[in-house]
């Protein structure tokens, strides 16, 4: 069995990622955003730190890591004030490849992972499509057997970090969904090469998280060589759940360090800030909801290391990585949105960063997957209720 993460190793991390977090602070991550910059910077130096790799397996040139030193690793990268932002540019090479490392060939964990780890290999992940949504069975993004490979025609959308990918973790058809018994099967995974001459990147213009693009894709007669495929032809749905509840533990603690330091900020604020001859921390007014806030966000953290743990140590954790997403995005864009009003119309403003923020976690009620559909799976594999969808 995995041990719980004991305090020293807590620590450890939590040092460690703050010495070169130190070098990018809020202004940093404010400019960034404001033009639209991918921060190089900062990912080179978590490479060159060796945070990319904690998660790869040792003998791919990583630290061999679980999910429970990941969360804190996100945890501190989106807490120290670089929010989706910068946690978005490690988030990949942290569970991301858990695919690859599950059920791709040695060849093809010798060809990406130590590259992936030492920063050398950007990858983007190929899944959403504007017909399909999170119905990934409805896909039509076809891959078409040819000599030596396949030849794939379709769109994507949604995809971050398009514009810088050398590779993109990409699902198709294989066989149309009328053609097979049940709607998850016929689907194909490639870890296929970004062609620019058969990908057409486009941005896509949206409300945060402005340092990541995010794209819509046009394949036009892409082929990706068959050693390019995971595993077996036509179980690709199965091999892209390989790292599905990870995903949401490292969603959850991206949610957590927002709100954190959404009501860290909050909270410097309102002892600083003297209305009426009187700190605005002194109304009780402006005490409880920061106070709650602090309240959920404790709670949600346990049950981030409770499901962290879970996953560790091979046990069913999909009821509490699915809680974790759940509660963390609501009660962090919840301390998000106090943070806002507390600082009244300086809130509103870049100057504070907390406007940032709530941009940043808002869209984690929405990705990777809909709050709503986890409260379906709840209500329908924990409850036992009738499926709803």
């Amino acid at each position: 069995m995995v041990d719980m993460l004991s305090a020293e190793a807590e620590r450890d991390i939590r040092e460690g990622v703050r010495a070169v977090l130190k070098d990018f602070p809020d202004e940093y991550w404010m400019r960034k955003d404001s033009d639209h910059e991918f921060a190089w910077d900062f990912y080179h130096a978590m490479a060159k730190a060796g945070w990319l790799g904690i998660c790869t397996p040792a003998e791919y040139g990583g630290g061999g890591a679980g999910v429970q030193e990941a969360a804190l690793l996100i945890e501190e990268v989106a807490g120290n004030g670089g929010g989706l932002n910068a946690a978005t540019m490690v988030q990949v090479a942290l569970f991301g490849l858990e695919p690859v490392v599950k059920y791709g060939s040695d060849a093809q964990r010798q060809r990406f992972l130590p590259a992936a780890a030492a920063g050398e290999l950007q990858v983007c992940f190929g899944v959403t499509e504007p017909d399909a949504g999170t119905d990934t069975t409805s896909i039509t993004t076809f891959a078409k057997k040819v000599d030596g490979g396949y030849l794939v025609n379709g769109r994507k959308i949604f995809i971050s970090r398009a514009e810088q990918a050398d590779r993109v973790l990409l699902i198709t058809r294989t066989t149309p969904k009328k053609d097979v018994e049940k709607s998850t099967q016929g689907m194909t995974l490639f870890l296929a090469p970004m062609d620019r001459a058969h990908i057409d990147v486009q941005p896509i213009p949206k409300l945060g998280r402005n340092v990541v693009s995010t794209n819509t894709l046009f394949i036009d007669d892409l082929f990706v060589p068959e050693e390019d495929r995971i595993g077996e032809e036509g179980q690709g749905f199965k091999y892209l759940l390989a790292g599905l509840n990870a995903e949401r533990i490292i969603v959850a603690s991206v949610c957590l360090g927002i709100g954190r330091a959404a009501l860290r900020r909050a909270v410097e604020y309102t002892k600083q800030r003297v209305v009426f001859g009187r700190p605005i921390g002194m109304n009780q007014g402006v005490q409880f909801p920061l106070a709650d806030s602090l309240a959920k966000l404790d709670a949600a953290e346990l049950l981030i290391r409770k499901a962290a743990w879970l996953y560790d140590n091979g046990l069913p954790c999909a009821k509490e990585a699915n809680e974790a997403k759940y509660l963390t995005s609501e009660w962090a864009f919840e301390a998000a949105d106090r943070a806002i009003q507390v600082h009244g119309g300086y809130g509103y403003t870049k100057e504070y960063h907390v406007e940032r923020y709530w941009r940043d976690v808002r869209i984690e009620r929405i990705a990777p997957i809909a709050n709503e559909l986890v409260l379906a799976y709840l209500g329908e594999k924990v409850l036992g209720l009738p499926r709803s969808y």
